[in-house]
């Protein structure tokens, strides 16, 4: 497949600005990326129930399993559920090509020829992504692990409180820059939230650059494209609809307390100044405070651990391919 036509997909810790580097890709005249789904890594995790994906019956029954359930979210697409679903069906028999048909078709909505995904998610399963879409490109974004934290403390919908959301971000860093190791640069693009909305056009040339497309101006007005690819219902969204705010970085000097700075400085120190992200100075924290970070650091680690020789387990009775097989 040329470099041109490759999928992309945009990941980063939760609450880095994923949202709004969507945006800017979607408002390229060749790049769609839809709303946030939620059928890519649980088709693949549950792939064994669709069963051989070569007779046609079982790509049927995967086709009604992602375009007729709620919580994949295929219906904030807008695209027509029984035409992708027949696309799907007829199309090759593998997982990842059923998954590409449902993307490519709302990039033909939108009248563009490239195809991706956002989903923070993503960052920690890179792994099984490059299984579904052999020559992905990807985009990760990097934000200030206390901003990170601070952004998901704000958000309704994470319960998980201030130590997970710092683990999150620790797990989510170390793993990435392995992949991005591996992949190296014709695969795996980064790029800081600072940088981004200090200097939009410089970071987002460099972006298409690696992508292999050309700049286009309207990128760095994201606010163009965000009614209609942005839910509604994401009310932690609406920042996406107006123009771009460089204030939003360092917010976690005002929006954490002292002790949690504290530990941030502690846990997240090396990672921090290794993208040059400064250190608060802050004493050493509550040994109490520290033994709680542990804990859940070790929780977060030993659960991804047992997915992973899941997965192991999982690809031993695989039937057929998992790759996508799209051409063009």
């Amino acid at each position: 497949m040329p470099a041109p036509e490759r999928p992309v997909f945009v990941l980063g810790s939760p609450g880095s600005g994923t949202t709004l580097l969507q945006l800017m890709l979607h408002a390229h005249p060749r790049i769609a990326l839809p709303p946030e789904t939620r059928f890519v890594l649980p088709a693949y995790e549950r792939r064994l129930a669709f069963g051989d994906l070569r007779k046609q019956s079982n790509r049927a029954g995967l086709a009604q399993w992602i375009t007729g359930r709620e919580e994949t979210r295929f219906h904030q697409l807008g695209l027509d559920a029984g035409r992708v679903a027949e696309r799907i069906t007829e199309g090759p028999p593998t997982l990842g090509s059923a998954l590409g048909i449902t993307f490519r078709a709302y990039a033909e909505e939108h009248g563009k020829v490239r195809w991706g995904d956002r989903r923070p998610a993503y960052a920690l399963h890179v792994g099984e992504m490059l299984r579904l879409f052999p020559d992905a490109q990807f985009v990760h974004l990097v934000r200030d692990g206390r901003d990170c934290a601070a952004s998901l403390l704000g958000m309704p919908w994470w319960q998980r409180g201030f130590h997970e959301a710092v683990a999150t971000w620790a797990q989510v860093l170390d793993t990435t820059r392995t992949h991005a190791r591996k992949l190296g640069p014709g695969s795996w693009h980064e790029l800081r939230f600072e940088d981004l909305v200090a200097d939009p056009e410089s970071q987002l040339r460099r972006v298409c650059e690696y992508l292999g497309e050309e700049y286009a101006p309207e990128m760095r007005e994201p606010c163009r494209v965000a009614e209609p690819a942005v839910p509604a219902r994401t009310t932690w969204h609406r920042r996406t609809r107006g123009a771009l705010d460089s204030s939003r970085a360092e917010n976690w000097t005002t929006r954490l307390t002292p002790a949690q700075i504290t530990l941030c400085d502690e846990v997240l120190g090396d990672r921090l100044t290794s993208y040059g992200y400064g250190l608060a100075g802050a004493v050493r924290p509550d040994p109490a405070e520290l033994l709680r970070y542990r804990r859940v650091e070790v929780l977060r680690r030993a659960a991804h651990a047992k997915r992973r020789m899941l997965d192991r387990l999982a690809r031993v009775r695989e039937q057929g391919l998992v790759a996508c097989q799209l051409v063009g």
